[in-house]
């Protein structure tokens, strides 16, 4: 784009409302007066204020009328000089925003019977020019492209132009951008051009799940395509792939299952899959030159090249997806995906930002980009066609490639009104639909009462919240290192850690985080921060494996007989460790690869977690659907500071159960309610088979650092 010199600047930032700027010192004497023109005619500008301000003489002007924004605009100075009028603030106005509103669902390239369309959302654009390349040619075209109602530019050409590479050429403040469609559904080797695709031909036969009916069914394995399969001992063909993620029946060292059988075999019921939409931070015609975790948005609605076999085709990465969504399916195990609608990689260079300047994105104050997400862009979800891009991207996921679930990275940066259109349009497309995400409070320009934070939990009833106090009670605080929490031995955290694990819903503490167990989402490791077992070697560096070992088991059976969403960490049930990295997202594959020798070294406990993830499933004790049923069946035995016993009762005829939880390094003695109790976990051992049998009036033990589960008959 060439530069435009101008000798003064004028910028729409209302809808009748102009800014002009002089640079301060005046070359010419100082106008007294100006015109707004355009092709049809011209309109005195009122001046209501004029000051000076940062070396420029600023004047705000108002007109009457309607601002025509399909055609070229200037302001005629009364001293004689004149400057074309830039779009500038209007674009972030809600009068903007309703008259530019479009409700159509034909935005981007069509190919059918023989024509080809396009469309495209361009309302400040002059001019707009689709820039094509047809299949197996290198010389482009340009066709000019009409307006239509609300700012949409459109061509329909009588030619089927499957595979043709494009992009649009958009005439926006007397210069040229040129973007990708951000609507493309397929895109060349890193998504230099969108392609036009026909994804009948990528189609794959879909598996039918059986019903899911709430979300405290589910138990979440988090995971990284890349990541799942690429360590040289997983037994994966297709090391890294969408294909290798597919794969079952892969051994490890020890002969056990690794990959997807390995998930299968642990009884997780949904695999949350981090970014695997097109991102920036990897280079796809050499990917194993760099790694990243795909928090690098480019093309939302296309599938990542670097983890297909053939990065080069545009139908490949997605065909492959949609294998391994259903070879997944196949196993019995659904997939959610962690989504970044909350920023773009670079703002500047966005679709967005290139094809409608200053609307897609939230500024501060001083007219500044905001930047609470900290990578230097807010998405901005209320404005009318921001929100309809997210939900028509939704849409798009669930109907093409029958995601079962999303993950939203930063939801505290969305507003609370988007996030539960998500909602209703999940629940009207498919059953079960599980919708989580982070409501961290983040500096972004919303009022607070509109924002998707946990504070805000009551407005978005539907959707689960990443419950960090949870993760910090059990674990000790993610940001300080050393901190230690209930499950390594912290006491001071036990009234806390009760009320966690009865669902944060204030049962013991009269103070909910949550007004419903469905929105905690309870965990104490991810992909982001110090993995457990790091964390356990900085606090307990001195004590020896073997009570790192009991401290990791036990946070992490906490996670799976709490009220609420349990949430794995992929590698977590066999003490996953990235030697002490705590933020891998472009760091080495031998740092973030799920180590399957590890896996090995360890079986007893990846036994033990299956075990207990067989128990929560098992006993509806452990995810209970409701507020009131906790309330109404959990009672606390009140034992000796700090262990924990929970008494579940259910007086529909269900049985009883019994937790018991021991921090402390030293048996604890205990008598139990009257009756016959089968222990179905110890320090040792979990599952739905009964270890022992306590007869009635005698009593039991618990070994230190440990949970028991005893169900009577």
């Amino acid at each position: 784009m060439d530069s435009v010199k101008r000798p003064f600047f004028a910028y729409l930032d209302a809808m009748n409302t102009i800014t002009v700027l002089f640079p301060l010192p005046l070359k010419e004497p100082e106008p007294a007066c100006f015109t707004l023109e355009n092709r049809l005619g011209g309109c005195g500008l009122s001046i209501k204020e004029r000051l000076e301000i940062d070396g420029y003489l600023k004047f705000i002007c108002t007109f009457s009328g309607t601002y025509a924004f399909e055609m070229e605009h200037w302001v005629l100075a009364g001293n004689g000089i004149k400057t074309d009028v830039q779009i500038g603030a209007v674009t972030r106005s809600k009068e903007f925003d309703r008259e530019f509103f479009y409700e159509g669902d034909d935005l981007g390239s069509f190919c059918q019977n023989g024509c080809t369309t396009f469309k495209v959302w361009a309302p400040t654009a002059t001019n707009v020019k689709l820039k094509i390349y047809p299949q197996g040619q290198n010389h482009f075209e340009l066709v000019k492209m009409a307006r239509e109602e609300k700012g949409v530019w459109t061509v329909n050409l009588n030619r089927d132009l499957e595979l043709a590479r494009y992009t649009y050429m958009v005439f926006i403040n007397q210069e040229w951008r040129e973007a990708v469609d951000p609507y493309a559904v397929a895109v060349t080797v890193n998504g230099t051009y969108g392609v036009v695709a026909r994804l009948e031909k990528t189609a794959v036969l879909k598996v039918q799940m059986p019903p899911f009916s709430h979300p405290a069914d589910a138990v979440i394995y988090e995971t990284q395509i890349r990541d799942f399969t690429i360590h040289p001992e997983g037994g994966a063909v297709n090391k890294g792939l969408y294909k290798g993620a597919a794969e079952t029946g892969t051994i490890g060292p020890d002969g056990k299952p690794t990959g997807l059988s390995h998930v299968q075999n642990l009884g997780a019921t949904h695999i949350e899959f981090l970014p695997f939409n097109d991102f920036a931070g990897v280079d796809e015609t050499n990917p194993w030159a760099e790694y990243n975790w795909g928090y690098n948005p480019l093309h939302f609605n296309v599938p990542e090249g670097s983890y297909s076999s053939n990065p080069d085709d545009p139908y490949t990465r997605i065909r492959e997806l949609k294998e391994m969504i259903e070879s997944i399916h196949a196993a019995g195990i659904r997939v959610i995906m962690d989504v970044v609608y909350n920023h773009v990689y670079i703002r500047e260079k966005s679709s967005f930002e290139l094809l409608v300047p200053g609307y897609f994105f939230r500024y501060n104050e001083y007219g500044l980009p905001s930047n609470g997400t900290g990578v230097g862009n807010d998405f901005a979800s209320e404005r009318l066609m921001a929100r309809k891009f997210i939900l028509d991207s939704i849409r798009y996921w669930i109907r093409e490639y029958n995601i079962d679930g999303f993950r939203f990275d930063l939801m505290g940066i969305l507003d609370i009104k988007t996030m539960n259109d998500i909602r209703k349009e999940c629940d009207s497309l498919k059953q079960g639909m599980v919708i989580i995400g982070e409501g961290w409070d983040l500096n972004t320009p919303l009022l607070q009462g509109e924002k998707a934070t946990i504070r805000n939990q009551r407005k978005l009833p539907s959707i689960g919240q990443f419950n960090d106090r949870f993760r910090d009670v059990i674990k000790g605080s993610t940001f300080n290192l050393y901190e230690r929490g209930y499950a390594l031995g912290n006491g001071t955290y036990t009234e806390q850690a009760k009320e966690a694990i009865a669902g944060s819903i204030g049962l013991f503490s009269g103070h909910p985080l949550f007004s419903e167990p469905g929105q905690s989402v309870n965990y104490v490791e991810s992909h982001d921060n110090h993995t457990l077992w790091d964390k356990l070697e900085a606090c307990l560096g001195d004590s020896g494996d073997l009570l790192r070992r009991k401290c990791h088991r036990l946070a992490t059976s906490l996670v799976l007989v709490s009220q609420g969403i349990p949430f794995l960490h992929s590698g977590q049930e066999f003490f996953r460790t990235k030697y002490g990295d705590g933020n891998s997202y472009k760091s080495p594959e031998n740092i973030n690869w799920l180590d399957w020798e590890r896996r090995a070294a360890f079986p007893d406990n990846a036994r033990y977690i299956k075990g207990m993830i067989g128990i929560r499933k098992s006993l509806p004790f452990f995810r209970m659907r409701s507020s009131e049923q906790i309330r109404n069946f959990i009672s606390d035995f009140r034992l000796p500071h700090p262990l924990i016993g929970l008494h579940y009762k259910d007086d529909r005829g269900q049985g009883e159960a019994i937790l018991l939880v021991n921090p402390t390094v030293f048996i604890h003695h205990l008598s139990l309610p009257e009756g016959e109790w089968h222990v179905l976990a110890d320090d040792l051992h979990a599952g739905i088979t009964p270890l022992r049998t306590i007869p009635p009036h005698a009593n039991t033990s618990i070994e230190p650092v440990s949970v028991m589960v005893l169900v009577k008959s």
